[in-house]
């Protein structure tokens, strides 16, 4: 059907006439209510049911609207009109809502269709007094009729309920139209007579979104004229609360969609180093921070840690984290040292404006050498936890934040023993209101000590509950900045596991080449392989020395597969191509495809990387 609500002015609070004293109602709700709505007496008669009290009836309006206004999700804030109206202003209410709600300037689905949300009433002990009291009857048709409401209803374009619908205003369901338009809503046979059903259209900022229906029993006092209003006023503050909160509904899961997609949706997994990590938002009023964290692999079974913290909580913060992650990711693709990253990075931030201020830290990482290269931008520094329970914060210069300018970052080289575990995070893990940033760090060094000692002597604790424990020095009420954890744990590659060579860029050194295959397969036991990484190895070996001009680097590396890598200093990285039938080359990359479980070549700052990885045989 088309949308029934022509423009209508709202009613204000200061346009509700005067109601009677609220207080003579009897209040049968078990649990304890808000101090705002007044208390309940036993039955006298006054108050909303009597119409004497101007000043109660628009001290209850406004406790209700507030109770209302409350609410931050489409939930809370039906229950705060199902709280405010039950017992108060009625025994029994029934809210329904379009279904799907549209959102802002969307348009709405045609023909659109009702929900029921939520049905609410006093309990009939509390509100008769006992279970087995004679007067049970006197709820007449209200109980059957929230027992037997329809769950969803389509709303018929010239029906009755689209006619009170269009009207905007609430009704009595006392004349033909109105009661044919709950009997539609609710599908009821038996309705309540007389003034002792109001029906009220729910009307947002753009159009009716709903309706509720506020019911009384027999033995109460019917609505009055004035009561009309109230329920205007507890239906507009309603709708608007919806509308809002529909709205804050689509923008919460925006930014959910932005931080996830801007966060890496699974880490690798690099030769040598096993990763895990953990992100959490500041609080569910600020979803989008600019925190984050990376791992990247690069050249030589090396890879890059990451983490970084981007000034401010919004969605701004959140797509300038994004350029300057995607920025990170590129550098690293170059193989430039830490410094430099940071240098670059640095100048991307001050091109995206003046006030775009970070702080990251950038670390790499090498199996072989098991050594850390890393440079900090104004980064909490890292704590590294060794496999005997001790701790150390590795001493970093802290530099200045990303943003700032002119500023050079040094680099520091440590050592990365195997079977420690480096734990970078953002300032939010370790900065509140009641601690300062090393005061929280201690905080992490003494959990994670405790942590070891939970697990058996010079064993490391499994990383991904080792993340979990490391969130828990965050209090529930402890936490205002959102969280990005990243945990290495260095495992590296031993030396009997590494063969390397330096090669004149010359013909006769394939057959070097060859040799340290077949030397090193036999070692390893791997001699099934020997005939398949000869070959490739000649092939990438013979391209690398035609064109090098400087000696070209070997190196083979046994770990859960075999990998093979090829360097030299001509930065043009090979291409795969179909040979034809009278072509002498062209053929290598070819049969690395064909024979590999995977390959690829990397730019590096010296020239290039050719590598290949062969599964061990089973």
């Amino acid at each position: 059907m088309t949308d029934p609500t022509p423009p209508q002015p709202v009613a204000r609070t200061a346009d509700v006439p005067a109601f009677a004293d609220s207080s003579g109602l009897p209040h049968a709700r078990s649990e304890p209510e808000s101090v705002e709505q007044p208390p309940a007496r036993p039955a006298s008669g006054e108050g909303l049911n009597g119409g004497t009290g101007d000043n109660d009836r628009l001290r209850f309006v406004g406790a209700a609207t507030r109770r209302i206004a409350r609410g931050l999700d489409l939930d809370e804030i039906v229950l705060g009109l199902c709280r405010a109206s039950v017992p108060t202003f009625s025994d029994a209410i029934l809210v329904y809502l379009r279904h799907p709600l549209p959102v802002g300037d969307e348009q709405p689905v045609t023909p659109w269709v009702l929900k029921l949300r939520r049905t609410d009433r006093i309990p009939e002990a509390l509100a008769l007094g006992s279970v087995g009291d004679p007067r049970a009857d006197a709820s007449g048709p209200v109980l059957p009729m929230l027992a037997s409401a329809t769950p969803l209803v389509e709303v018929r374009g010239n029906g009755p309920l689209a006619e009170v619908l269009r009207g905007v205003r609430p009704v009595f369901v006392e004349s033909q139209v109105p009661k044919a338009a709950l009997r539609e809503l609710t599908g009821a046979v038996a309705l309540p007579e007389g003034q002792r059903a109001i029906l009220a259209p729910l009307r947002g900022r753009r159009r009716v979104i709903g309706a509720a229906v506020f019911l009384r029993r027999p033995d109460r006092p019917s609505f009055e004229a004035e009561d009309l209003q109230v329920a205007q006023q507890l239906a507009t503050h309603s709708a608007l609360g919806v509308d809002k909160a529909v709205l804050y509904g689509r923008e919460a899961s925006i930014a959910d969609e932005l931080q996830r997609t801007m966060l890496p949706d699974d880490l690798p997994q690099p030769t040598g180093v096993r990763l895990a990590s953990r992100y959490l938002p500041a609080a569910q009023s600020a979803r989008v921070g600019g925190d984050w964290y990376d791992a990247i692999p690069l050249p030589g079974s090396r890879v890059a840690l990451v983490v970084g913290d981007v000034m401010g909580h919004s969605t701004t913060s959140a797509a300038i984290m994004g350029q300057l992650r995607t920025t990170v990711q590129t550098l690293a693709g170059l193989d430039l040292p830490p410094q430099e990253v940071l240098h670059h990075l640095d100048e991307q931030a001050q091109r995206l404006g003046t006030d775009r201020m970070a702080t990251c830290l950038y670390a790499v990482y090498d199996p072989v050498a098991h050594r850390i290269t890393a440079a900090n931008a104004g980064h909490p520094p890292p704590v590294l936890l060794h496999v005997d329970g001790s701790t150390e914060v590795l001493d970093l210069p802290p530099n200045a934040p990303i943003g700032v300018g002119g500023v050079d970052f040094e680099t520091v080289e440590l050592a990365a023993p195997a079977g420690a575990t480096l734990v970078l995070y953002t300032d939010g893990l370790v900065e509140s209101r009641s601690r300062d940033v090393m005061t929280g760090v201690e905080h992490l060094r003494g959990r994670l000590a405790e942590i070891s000692r939970l697990v058996r002597p010079n064993s490391a604790a499994p990383l991904e509950p080792l993340c979990d424990e490391i969130l828990d020095i965050v209090g529930p009420g402890d936490r205002d900045d959102d969280i990005a954890l990243l945990a290495a744990r260095f495992e590296g590659i031993a030396p009997d596991d590494v063969a390397y060579c330096r090669l004149d860029p010359r013909a006769e050194s394939v057959r070097e080449a060859r040799r340290l295959v077949r030397e090193s397969l036999a070692r390893w036991e791997l001699g099934e392989l020997e005939d398949s990484v000869e070959l490739l190895v000649s092939e990438v070996v013979t391209n690398a020395v035609r064109y090098a001009e400087r000696p070209v680097s070997v190196r083979l590396l046994r770990t859960d597969v075999l990998r093979c890598e090829v360097g030299d200093d001509v930065p043009q990285l090979p291409r795969l191509r179909q040979a034809g039938p009278a072509d002498e080359g062209g053929r290598g990359l070819y049969l690395v495809q064909r024979l590999a479980r995977q390959w690829g070549a990397t730019r590096l700052s010296t020239g290039k990387l050719v590598w290949f990885e062969m599964a061990p045989p089973l």
